[in-house]
């Protein structure tokens, strides 16, 4: 089997070799090693890469593998970390100046988790700096391209594992989530992205431990490959206090959900969020596509509160908590769009923050009334198609400017308010011939019947080649114009240390 064909495989498809022998881990990652130097120059997804160490483990997995005792449902499978989370002597620099020679002791507990059911931690996936926005651009690695045109942007802030996913660098990446980094990115670049409820994958290094804002989520090409991810990734930890005790086995059976029994309502903008009209008309037509075939498919009205200025005050809170005592000391220690944010939050009250809190409870309830009537509510992710990765974010959407530079993501943050899972599934393409990702909202701690619905409803799109999930032509690919490392202005420094800053920089945005 060819190397480029061998990489895209599904994570499945990759562990029934090795359980068979027709592949061992070795074999697989060297694959991965060869495609990774290919390709990832012409879109710059990974940054630092552990080769070295990856193919001991990779040997090791093949032997235990050999042997039929492999050490877990993950043995010998290559994955990408994103560049917020800590990786055990993996070079882990939040795309920040001050962090770019951080190599952290230990794992974070997510990566510890993945380590332990057999994972090989081979490189890390680019972000913003400290994750803050929808870009993927930082001065210390550059800009990540969109693998369906490295001249657009790949999303954020889980841009880079995105990428990966999508030009089959690798068959599994972590992400984040606060205002859409794991579902905008998945989006933009045709994979999966899932978010789940705040209670499933602990985040015990989240600065606001009682905010369950920021979250932790695989991201995957499909569904199957998700599920086997989140088994490993779903858990309990103390120093988390929303995350919650669950058995090992939580998701590995589903329910059983018939699309033809599936109550589906929908929202093309999320009570008003700006949308392009060219995406308004794509997503239209997937719902025309798949109402004859589930139980009925009803418009629901979305306008929940004042969900902008909620998120705008709740973000604010988290900045200020993961970066305000640096920059109080260093005001120049970050970029512009993290010291907006930090600046945002100093400029609110108390009142501001009750508000924000009390509000954000009215919308949970009134999203869990809407919900009365629905198994999922249906919506764009993104509200315009993929645009020149030079440019910082969506400055104007169908002719409404956008106020601050995360306002595009509208479609996004909105639904993080609920607490509840949303995911996004790959859906054909938008009149650009870009990806278009159709996101599902479910019902708060209701993960496995909104996995299983998007099970139901990926298999519905894939059977049409016009909705299925695209794959990007990277023999043909060309690099982007413009050099993605052209705005490094701060290389890695790739034996130190900095660990000082990193306590004070663990956030998910």
């Amino acid at each position: 089997m060819k190397g480029a064909t061998l990489m895209a495989l599904s994570a499945h498809g990759v562990l029934e070799r090795y359980a068979d022998r027709r592949l061992t881990p070795s074999e697989y990652l060297a694959a991965s090693l060869e495609r990774i130097s290919q390709v990832n120059p012409k879109i710059n997804a990974l940054t630092a890469i552990d080769a070295e160490r990856a193919v001991g483990e990779a040997a090791q997995a093949t032997g235990r593998w050999r042997t039929g005792t492999p050490k877990g449902p993950l043995d010998g499978l290559p994955v990408g970390v994103k560049d917020l989370q800590d990786t055990k002597g993996l070079l882990t620099t939040h795309g920040s100046p001050r962090m770019r020679a951080n190599c952290p002791r230990d794992d974070m507990p997510l990566v510890a988790r993945l380590r332990a059911a057999g994972a090989i931690i081979l490189a890390k996936t680019n972000v913003p700096e400290c994750g803050a926005g929808g870009n993927s651009r930082n001065p210390v690695w550059g800009a990540t391209g969109n693998p369906f045109d490295p001249n657009l942007i790949a999303g954020g802030s889980s841009g880079g594992s995105a990428a990966a996913l999508a030009a089959d660098l690798l068959p599994l990446c972590t992400g984040s989530d606060t205002g859409g980094s794991l579902r905008l990115p998945a989006a933009l670049c045709g994979i999966v992205g899932f978010r789940p409820s705040v209670d499933v994958v602990a985040h015990p290094t989240r600065p606001l431990g009682w905010s369950g804002i920021s979250v932790l989520g695989p991201m995957a090409r499909t569904m199957e490959d998700l599920i086997l991810m989140l088994r490993v990734c779903q858990g309990f930890d103390p120093d988390d206090p929303l995350s919650s005790r669950a058995a090992p086995d939580r998701f590995a059976e589903l329910p059983a959900i018939s699309l033809k029994n599936l109550r589906v309502g929908y929202s093309e903008d999320f009570g008003g969020a700006p949308v392009d009209p060219a995406i308004r008309a794509t997503f239209q037509a997937r719902v025309e596509k798949i109402a004859p075939h589930v139980q009925y498919c009803r418009a629901v009205d979305l306008a929940l509160g004042d969900m902008d200025r909620c998120f705008d005050i709740l973000r604010a809170e988290s900045f200020v908590a993961a970066f305000g005592e640096v920059i109080k000391s260093d005001p120049d220690a970050f970029g512009p769009d993290i010291a907006t944010n930090v600046a945002l939050g100093l400029s609110m009250s108390l009142t501001d923050r009750a508000w924000a809190h009390a509000e954000q409870t009215r919308i949970l309830r009134r999203f869990n009334a809407s919900m009365q009537d629905f198994d999922v509510i249906l919506l764009p992710t993104s509200p315009v198609s993929p645009f020149p990765w030079t440019q910082g974010h969506a400055t104007e959407i169908d002719g409404q400017s956008m106020d601050i530079y995360y306002r595009w993501l509208a479609l996004n943050y909105r639904g993080s308010l609920t607490g509840g899972p949303a995911i996004t599934l790959p859906c054909g393409r938008d009149p650009h011939g870009m990806p278009f990702g159709l996101q599902m909202l479910g019902t708060v701690r209701g993960d496995e019947s909104l996995l299983a619905a998007a099970k139901a409803v990926e298999t519905f799109f894939a059977a049409d080649a016009e909705t299925a999930r695209p794959c990007p032509d990277m023999a043909g690919l060309a690099p982007s114009g413009t050099d993605l490392r052209s705005i490094v202005t701060h290389p890695p420094i790739l034996n130190g240390t900095g660990r000082s800053e990193a306590a004070a920089m663990r956030t998910a945005v």
